[in-house]
């Protein structure tokens, strides 16, 4: 193959406040597992670099979870479906699809023998169901609850028992198999946001919004003891895990701290604090072989250390919203990108390793719709909060003075040599010197889309929705407009790129296809290329100078070469079910792209 994937850096779990996350844990100790919008994300533990992205849910996936034996997950989504694929196989064939109920599903618990899942969730008067993994048959009814149920939890050896937590803030004890309804619990005073069973089944603990976790005897039912005497937190529990030695208990709470338990003694051995700000509420938790996870309200992925409860081992960043705008820099050999989301986050990641950072300070309120990287080494982005900021790269820090308001929504953003920077508004196109505004066209009788400067720093090209593209000369401290680009072969204009070395300029539009213009000839039209199947949607030219990529709706992301049309290779599914929103390269070799799922891949290309 012409192509390779050689990383992916994955998107957080996708988390709502108020609301449990749940993480699965691999049995072998060696991945762990969450959610974000239709993926199933699988990362190393030890090296989360390494991941795997599964995306054959149609709809949202709420939890997944290994089977004991390693060999399958079970993940369910919002509309009440389950399916159950293969871990051992790249391309994770699916074994099994059921729906027990038409509704989401919260929470699933395979049993010890890896031969029946148990679901939780909310369907119309059903609240969960038990079944055989391989046929679907039932074993049993989920009965005496009046709400959602939150989680739910098996024994994991025999005699096996199942225990249900809910909104109507009660637990259920069942017996099984068949399962039959024993007692209800209520010891809760709020909602009861997760059950778990110890491995070794002697205990299961119980956990609510009232800030309190129980402990209960896992063969009867009957309660042990209530963590923390009056109050485990602060503030509502989110979830527990049990450590693989049955002794030890984590907590995960709103009240902005994880506890480590020693559940004979009773007692907090361990307080980790994540910090002040609301973002820092602990909504998941994970124990696995020696690490220690947790997931904040922001997304990140914490290893809490037990040697320093106030700082984690390390913080595991990234988007849990969809990346909208992506470059790239290289300084001393090294190769960073860049990538703005939806929520007017920006991550720095090191191409090398995966390892990724936030500047430091407030920034963008809103999505990120374009970026570039310019002579003074700063990072200039454009957002939907209508500014536009200029943040310097070594120091890693948004700064105030250094943001722009402009009078109407940004879209799109390109750098020139000596300090110019050309902005793309809703009916403007603004010229900036030095971090100032110097001159702005109003009263266009076309809608701007998409900008590019000549990397000789006199031409712009302004591209419109009037299947056109507008040429500009910076002349001073005014843009003076030149002529106008038209072709049969354009459409409303959706991305373009100057070569690097200035030669060609490349534009994409609705109508599929991709039109080359000469720059040294007068910007004479050249070859159009066709291959897409829906809008192309970017556009980002190889260092080399004789090969281009491009992204669109179709999911498609296609490699061209320039001095011939027919020479095309195409990554199809390069990030299955979601449209391309971002194209760049690293180095000849390396392509980066971006999607709708908030994770980066890179991709090895070979031409022949």
């Amino acid at each position: 193959m012409p192509y390779e994937l050689s990383k992916v850096f994955a998107s957080l779990p996708q988390v709502e406040r108020g609301v449990s996350k749940v993480l699965g844990g691999d049995p072998k100790g060696i991945n762990f597992l969450y959610t974000n919008n239709k993926s199933v994300i699988i990362r190393n533990i030890d090296n989360p670099e390494i991941a795997d992205v599964y995306t054959e849910h149609a709809h949202q996936v709420q939890v997944a979870q290994y089977a004991p034996s390693g060999f399958y997950i079970a993940s369910g989504d919002v509309s009440g479906k389950i399916r159950i694929w293969d871990t051992t196989q790249k391309d994770h064939l699916m074994k099994y699809e059921y729906q027990p109920f038409a509704g989401v599903i919260k929470d699933i618990c395979w049993s010890g023998d890896s031969q029946k899942v148990a679901v939780a969730g909310k369907g119309k008067e059903i609240y969960g169901a038990v079944f055989q993994w391989d046929t679907g048959t039932s074993v049993g009814s989920l009965t005496g609850h009046s709400k959602v149920v939150n989680s739910i939890a098996f024994k994991p050896n025999r005699p096996f028992r199942v225990v249900t937590g809910s909104d109507d803030y009660s637990c259920v004890f069942f017996e099984a198999l068949p399962l039959k309804f024993k007692f209800t619990i209520n010891n809760h005073s709020r909602f009861v946001n997760c059950v778990r069973y110890s491995p070794d089944g002697t205990k299961f603990a119980s956990a609510g919004a009232d800030g309190q976790i129980f402990v209960y005897d896992g063969k009867d039912g009957s309660q042990l003891c209530g963590l923390g005497g009056d109050s485990a937190h602060n503030g509502g529990v989110y979830a527990i895990s049990w450590s693989p030695d049955s002794k030890h208990l984590l907590s995960a709470s709103g009240d902005k701290t994880v506890k480590l338990w020693d559940v004979e003694a009773n007692t907090a051995v361990t307080t980790f604090t994540m910090g002040s700000d609301v973002l820092d509420q602990q909504l998941g938790c994970l124990w696995q072989k020696n690490h220690l996870l947790s997931i904040s309200l922001s997304g990140y992925i914490n290893y809490l250390d037990k040697a320093n409860p106030s700082k984690p081992l390390r913080v595991l960043k990234g988007h849990s919203k969809s990346i909208q705008s992506l470059t790239v820099h290289t300084c001393d050999g090294r190769h960073s990108i860049f990538s703005g989301s939806h929520d007017g986050h920006i991550n720095d990641w090191i191409a090398q390793t995966g390892e990724n950072d936030t500047f430091a300070g407030k920034g963008h309120t809103n999505q990120v719709s374009s970026m570039a990287i310019n002579e003074s080494n700063e990072l200039v982005s454009c957002g939907m909060d209508d500014t536009v900021r200029f943040t310097n790269l070594i120091k890693k820090e948004y700064n105030a003075q250094d943001t722009l308001k402009m009078d109407t929504q940004p879209k799109n953003v390109a750098v020139g040599p000596g300090g110019y920077t050309v902005v793309t508004c809703i009916g403007q196109i603004v010229l900036l010197k030095d971090k100032k505004k110097i001159f702005m066209i109003e009263n266009l009788d076309y809608e701007p889309e998409c900008v590019a400067v000549h990397p000789g720093g006199v031409n712009v090209a302004v591209g419109g929705n009037d299947s056109k593209v507008h040429l500009y000369s910076i002349q001073g401290t005014t843009l003076q407009k030149d002529c106008v680009l038209a072709s049969g072969h354009l459409a409303e204009v959706t991305a373009m790129a100057y070569s690097l070395d200035g030669a060609a300029l490349a534009v994409c539009s609705t109508n599929k296809a991709i039109t080359v213009f000469t720059v040294a000839d007068g910007y004479k039209e050249g070859n159009s290329f066709y291959g897409h199947h829906a809008k192309v949607l970017c556009i980002a030219w190889s260092p080399d100078n004789q090969h281009f990529a491009t992204g669109g709706m179709d999911g498609l992301v296609c490699i061209w070469t320039l001095n011939d049309r027919n020479k095309i290779f195409k990554i199809p599914d390069t990030h299955r079910l979601y449209h391309i929103s971002c194209v760049a390269w690293l180095d000849e070799h390396t392509l980066v792209t971006t999607s709708h799922d908030a994770c980066v891949k890179q991709w090895t290309i070979t031409f022949n």
